[in-house]
């Protein structure tokens, strides 16, 4: 997991579960990362978004596709 980096933002937890099964079905290692603090009472997804999702470079145009194809 050393190698991996933010690819892109993910807006709500309904596109982080579709994203999640899509790169799970096709087998690429990945991350999902979501901005929930229960302290702050998740306060940075409102300014920052839900999340983002991490992966190697390689995957990058394939996991950008998939968030295409899901907007």
């Amino acid at each position: 997991m050393s190698d991996f980096e933010k690819i892109a933002l993910i807006e709500n937890e309904i596109q982080a579960q579709f994203l999640d099964a899509k790169l799970n079905e096709l087998g690429i290692p990945h991350a999902i990362i979501s901005y929930h603090d229960s302290a702050l009472d998740g306060i940075f997804q409102t300014q920052h978004g839900w999340g983002h999702v991490e992966a190697s470079y390689e995957f990058r145009t394939e996991i950008l596709a998939l968030l295409n194809d899901y907007k």
